[in-house]
């Protein structure tokens, strides 16, 4: 073990006055923004307490059937929807219903925003060579950080609540939105684009009326994994104050109640199954259409 004391390293004081330094400054920081920061995230707030306060005030029978409509719409499939309305019916015998509207709320804000901005930046991706060389890395940080360090400067910025956890979800959950959205773009046919180019195509016409509707099945996969890791974040974003089905599985954690664990945590995998069973099959769907469209 001779090679770890001749392995270069800092003293001790070096590393601690770094350490120290790093953190006083992302301290004042805060203090002399967290102010103007949590005011610039007042919107988003608004928008999950709406989100919020429409899934828990509506009756039940209602949110039952607009989901089983957009089952529907998305998979054409009886079976999908059957399955949608028995697991909704599950998790409401169980006495579980409010927790996963909330859960809902959160996962549905989340992807809003996870889309609003992952699909312009996975456009720049596409478009720049550069712009995707600086971001890459970047997702990769995001992709592989432990979620529980996203916490940490959140909380530090803006305190315990639903923002800071919404966050921290949109944070973890961003990457596979925007990777997504490059490949899917990057996939287009190249003839294809030449030939919307002999049309007289402009840039921004080819875009939006070749590129992204081609590339919309990836996008749509994009999406449904976005979801999946939003909801596998939930339990995680509980602990700085974010309300729903993760708080009764921490509290089953702490006090060991292995009913109530498992019970919550079955519903998120309900909840799960539900979003992925709708996005794979509107994917699925939109897939074939273009098959027919150009085949």
């Amino acid at each position: 073990m001779d090679w770890l004391t001749k392995f270069p390293h800092m003293d001790d004081e070096s590393l601690l006055g770094l350490k120290k330094g790093i953190d006083e400054s992302f301290r004042a920081f805060t203090r002399a923004y967290g102010d103007s920061i949590d005011t610039l995230f007042s919107p988003l707030q608004q928008f999950l307490l709406a989100s919020e306060r429409f899934m828990t005030n509506t009756p039940w029978p209602v949110i039952m059937l607009i989901i089983m409509a957009l089952a529907w719409f998305a998979s054409r499939s009886w079976k999908v929807v059957v399955g949608c309305a028995v697991v909704l019916l599950l998790i409401g015998y169980f006495d579980m219903w409010e927790d996963t509207m909330r859960t809902v709320s959160m996962i549905f804000v989340s992807t809003v925003v996870a889309i609003v901005v992952g699909i312009p930046v996975g456009i720049l991706m596409s478009r720049s060579e550069r712009f995707q060389r600086v971001i890459s890395p970047i997702l990769d940080v995001m992709q592989t950080m432990p979620s529980f360090v996203y916490l940490i400067p959140v909380v530090m910025l803006l305190g315990i609540g639903r923002v800071p956890g919404l966050i921290a979800v949109v944070i973890y959950a961003l990457p596979p939105m925007i990777r997504l959205t490059d490949l899917g773009i990057r996939l287009v046919d190249k003839d294809i684009l030449e030939a919307a180019d002999a049309f007289g195509s402009s840039t921004w016409q080819r875009l939006v009326k070749v590129q992204l509707p081609l590339a919309l099945p990836t996008i749509m996969a994009g999406v449904n994994q976005t979801i999946m890791m939003a909801l596998a974040m939930v339990v995680v974003a509980s602990m700085i104050g974010v309300q729903g089905l993760g708080q009764p599985v921490l509290k089953a954690i702490a006090n060991q109640y292995f009913t109530l664990g498992i019970f919550n945590g079955l519903a998120i995998v309900g909840i799960a199954v539900i979003f992925d069973r709708i996005s794979q099959a509107y994917g699925k769907r939109l897939q074939k259409h273009q098959e027919v469209a150009h085949g």
